[in-house]
């Protein structure tokens, strides 16, 4: 087998909008210096950025409902507000990716689709009212408008509204300058830049298999190309992982003391999608309700209008699964791989301080068709199972953080790791993601330079 040894300023792994918007800030800050970013698969942005692999929303904290926590009687709106402020701050990075022409068509990635809350029974709806009348007090929420008035709401969402019983106590939140986005669009566009620049190299097709650092404070990254039988050895002064869940394993490889005691635990995910044209008409929004107890903050029910490749979706959903790999195109080896001895008492104590988490899984697992076609009634009363079809989603890894007395817990956000020397940073976790992917590689560039 054939090996190259090459040499680039900057290593990026993982080829998804993470990548993509640090790329492009390295690009500016450091004209000339040399780029190089490895994705795994034979096409870029094709892992968690995909369009089908995940919700599309551009989470700004206008429905999702586990952003607003309720704790001894006050509702916490702190996290709402920042993720507002970080999408608002990425969506006006995106913009400027346009003018400046690093992205081609912008209004090919993100769509105005209204962002609604819907919530039922009768506690759920004192809680809403009561987050609606906090938050519209704040300049990012001035616009939203509260009802639990039922004509009202079936102009909101004519589809939802259909068949429900008039008995039913519901309302719902709704705020018209939502958005949904195609995470992997724009990642393409950027790298379709990108790779016409002669000071970066695109390297698809290539699988990242051993990191190790050289005498001399250099990053020494074995790659191995799926296609073309030959392996390279790219020397560099800094590397930067943003693989999604294959991060772990990459991290392990690094060696670095700062990732010590993580652990993840993959959940794969589930849509409904509808395939009736006259249904998806019929809805216009992207419908958040409240996560049922003991379900990841990634699996609050959505009913979510979509707009993929100029074409309008409705899915419902996501349904949890469990898996051991760590990526959609992973290995069934991933998890195993990720546990070690300086990691294991993190994931066990996770494992017994989240049991309802545990006891969910194993029932979404057991899901049904008919299961999950009841789980949308609760949205869309009406709901015909011949007009949906189960489609499978990306896939996530949860974060396993060692606590203070040396067991794990979950972490639900974006976990940025870098070396004490700043030559290496990764990225870890999933919500809120890529609708905050300047504010959070900003951070990135902050901490690494």
């Amino acid at each position: 087998m054939a090996q190259t040894i090459k040499h680039s300023e900057f290593v990026l792994i993982g080829g998804g909008i993470m990548s993509a918007t640090l790329a492009i800030l390295l690009f500016e800050k450091f004209p000339g210096k040399k780029i190089t970013i490895i994705e795994k698969l034979p096409k870029m942005a094709e892992e968690s950025s995909e369009a089908w692999n995940n919700a599309g929303t551009g989470h700004a904290g206008n429905c999702e409902l586990n952003y607003t926590p309720e704790k001894k009687g006050e509702i916490d709106i702190k996290k709402a507000i920042e993720i507002s402020e970080q999408f608002k701050e990425t969506f006006n990075f995106w913009k400027y990716c346009a003018e400046k022409g690093y992205i081609n068509n912008l209004s090919k990635c993100v769509n105005e689709v209204p962002h609604v809350s819907f919530v039922q029974g009768k506690k759920n709806v004192a809680f809403l009212e009561k987050r609606w009348r906090i938050l519209k007090e704040y300049p990012h929420f001035s616009g939203m408008a509260f009802s639990n008035n039922k004509d009202e709401i079936k102009e909101w969402l004519p589809l939802m509204m259909e068949g429900r019983s008039d008995k039913e106590d519901i309302a719902a939140t709704y705020f018209n300058n939502g958005y949904d986005v195609n995470f992997g669009e724009i990642a393409d566009q950027i790298f379709r830049f990108l790779g016409k620049q002669k000071n970066v190299e695109l390297l698809n097709n290539s699988n990242v298999y051993n990191l190790q650092k050289t005498d001399n404070k250099r990053w020494l990254t074995t790659v191995k190309g799926q296609n073309v039988g030959k392996h390279w050895k790219i020397v560099s002064n800094y590397v930067f992982i943003g693989a999604g869940g294959g991060t772990l394993p990459l991290l392990d490889k690094a060696n670095i003391k700062e990732s010590k005691g993580y652990g993840g635990f993959p959940i794969s995910g589930l849509w409904l999608r509808c395939t009736n044209p006259e249904i998806i008409e019929r809805h216009h929004a992207k419908a958040y309700g409240k996560a049922k107890r003991g379900a990841p903050p990634m699996s609050v029910p959505h009913m979510d209008t979509r707009v993929i490749n100029g074409r309008k979706e409705l899915l419902f959903g996501p349904f949890a699964g469990f898996t051991t790999k760590f990526l959609k195109h992973g290995s069934m080896f991933d998890l195993p791989r990720s546990v070690e001895f300086d990691n294991i008492m993190s994931l066990l104590g996770a494992g017994y301080q989240n049991l309802p988490l545990v006891k969910y899984l194993i029932k979404q697992v057991r899901l049904t068709f008919k299961d999950r076609m009841d789980m949308l009634r609760e949205f869309y009363p009406n709901a015909d199972n011949d007009d949906w079809k189960m489609v499978v989603a990306g896939q996530r890894v949860q974060i396993i953080k060692r606590n203070k007395k040396g067991f794990g817990k979950l972490e639900f956000g974006t976990e940025i790791i870098v070396s004490k020397d700043k030559s290496i940073a990764a990225l870890l976790g999933a919500s809120p993601g890529a609708s905050t992917s300047y504010s959070v590689m900003k951070q990135v560039m902050a901490k690494s330079f």
